[in-house]
């Protein structure tokens, strides 16, 4: 069975659209018409994906990310919005979600943002000792796809993880927020770096003692963000 995307926006011949767009690429769909059914099916079905809109009857889109995150599902979303304002964009990652897109947009760009967001399926059974990688209190289980700190799992979204993995993979290297948008999200944001931000206190926020003044992930001035391993 193929991957599961929930469709949550008020316009049905949008929603019509992408469902028959995802089902030609081989997704499954599941489709809701206002907020309230769409956190309801979300929680009910667990999808792989969430397409949410953010202007929706009864619970707006923002809400709904804000709920559903608070229940600690890290099912990656991206928000539909036809807001341009950085505000609004900003809003919506600092509430969970893992990306946006702004209409109107080609069903081909949002395929592509589509298949760098969606979770990968993980293994089952116990990993090889190898398959994880620690850095004192923090380790990295490739195989099932977690961060821990201190032994406890992380619940961290795919963004997050995914930033976490290239980071950790390259310790003490800076990179630059371009860098991280090329190599993490795999796409173009047009000079929209703030995502890059706004992920990485998110990140902090999960792994780090103090956000303010973070051990692991590091920035540097002017530059760019780095991870400093802890070896004890």
């Amino acid at each position: 069975m193929g991957k599961t995307i929930l469709i949550v926006d008020d316009e049905k011949a949008i929603v019509d659209i992408l469902s028959l767009n995802l089902k030609k690429d081989g997704y499954e769909t599941l489709c809701a018409y206002d907020g309230k059914s769409g956190l309801d099916a979300a929680a009910r079905h667990n999808p792989d994906l969430i397409l949410l809109d953010v202007m929706l009857p009864y619970m707006d889109g923002y809400t709904v990310c804000r709920r559903f995150r608070e229940k600690n599902n890290t099912t990656p979303i991206i928000m539909l919005t036809a807001r341009e304002e950085e505000v609004d964009k900003v809003m919506g990652l600092e509430l969970g979600a893992d990306d946006y897109i702004t209409k109107p947009f080609s069903v081909r760009e949002l395929m592509a943002r589509i298949k760098t967001n969606i979770r990968r399926g993980t293994s089952a059974g116990p990993p090889e000792a190898d398959a994880i990688v620690r850095w004192g209190r923090i380790s990295l289980d490739q195989e099932r796809v977690q961060v821990y700190k201190d032994q406890e799992p992380v619940d961290l979204t795919q963004r997050e993880y995914d930033l976490m993995l290239y980071l950790t993979a390259r310790p003490g290297r800076v990179f630059s927020r371009e860098e991280l948008i090329q190599e993490v999200w795999q796409y173009d944001y047009f000079g929209d770096l703030r995502a890059v931000d706004v992920t990485i206190r998110r990140l902090r926020e999960k792994i780090e003692d103090n956000a303010a003044n973070p051990l692991y992930i590091r920035t540097k001035r002017g530059i760019g963000y780095y991870f400093e391993p802890d070896e004890a």
